[in-house]
């Protein structure tokens, strides 16, 4: 599901902001961006934001400013020194100058004196407050992704009573699918036989009960009532649920693709198209769900 997060806090001489955004993902996905001294915080803030969110992908944005001017530290490169004095010797003696080299001329040579800012190493501490603002931020992630779940489930729940009431109207015209094939096969028999013979009515009762049992879709509509059950249950469970309820719909579309298959009547093919397009408006919002 889709939300965002946001929080910060002061700690180690730094002010520290953290983003936390979602989107909708089958799997779960995170992705963590900090300063480059921190990097060695990632594993510890993808577990922390794991802890809460089970499926989707998740940006975190780490963002540091110093409070205070860091301290820097001024080092000399005497390798590279040595090397300018070396050259410094050689003009002289191949053109004659006589000129000495002086230490404010060093001084203005480029790379000879190194100014670096003196970083303070990784500390736990500092990964127990990251920890802590990230789990505030995240929080706020789930506070929104809790709406819009209560939204979905809204969504859901109106398909399912939909495809519960056409489940009801399948179970009443299943009979009379078998009813409408025996006076379709009667009325077509004498036409053919144009009332020169008389109906063979056991071979039609044997058609019929052929018929009939190639069309049952009993069990199929007993299944998919238990899916509906089924369904119903884990939208009141707490805890992650997406997975299951898209396997879920995938065990659905295949009783109503098989209750399809059978019927050779209109009215429950009408109803089989109803319940298939209810099912993919599902599907689409099940891959939002945790």
């Amino acid at each position: 599901m889709t939300g965002f997060g946001q929080a910060n806090r002061s700690f180690a001489g730094y002010s520290v902001f953290i983003d936390v955004k979602s989107v909708n993902h089958r799997y779960s996905e995170v992705s963590i961006r900090l300063p480059k001294e921190w990097a060695a915080f990632e594993d510890a803030l993808k577990k922390t934001v794991l802890q809460a969110v089970k499926r989707g992908r998740v940006d975190v944005f780490v963002t540091a400013e110093r409070e205070t001017a860091s301290p820097k530290s001024v080092t000399v490169n005497f390798a590279l020194a040595d090397a300018y004095l070396q050259a410094a010797e050689q003009l002289k003696e191949r053109y004659g100058y006589v000129e000495q080299v002086v230490l404010k001329e060093l001084l203005k040579l480029p790379d000879l004196i190194q100014m670096k800012e003196s970083r303070k190493e990784p500390d736990e501490e500092i990964e127990q407050e990251l920890c802590a603002c990230l789990q505030e931020a995240v929080a706020r992630l789930s506070d929104m992704r809790l709406r819009e779940g209560a939204f979905l489930e809204q969504d859901i729940r109106e398909r399912l009573a939909e495809l519960k009431r056409i489940h009801v109207e399948l179970e009443a015209l299943a009979p009379q699918v078998v009813q409408d094939y025996a006076v379709k096969m009667t009325n077509r028999i004498q036409s053919l036989l144009q009332d020169q013979t008389p109906v063979d009515e056991q071979r039609l009762a044997t058609e019929i009960a052929i018929f009939a049992d190639r069309s049952n879709v009993d069990e199929e509509l007993t299944r998919l009532k238990s899916h509906f059950e089924q369904c119903d249950q884990l939208l009141t469970e707490k805890e992650p649920v997406g997975r299951k309820l898209d396997f879920l719909i995938q065990e659905m579309n295949r009783e109503v693709n098989t209750i399809g298959s059978k019927s050779n009547h209109s009215e429950p093919t009408a109803r089989v198209i109803t319940m298939k397009a209810e099912l993919e408006k599902m599907r689409e919002q099940i891959q939002n769900i945790e």
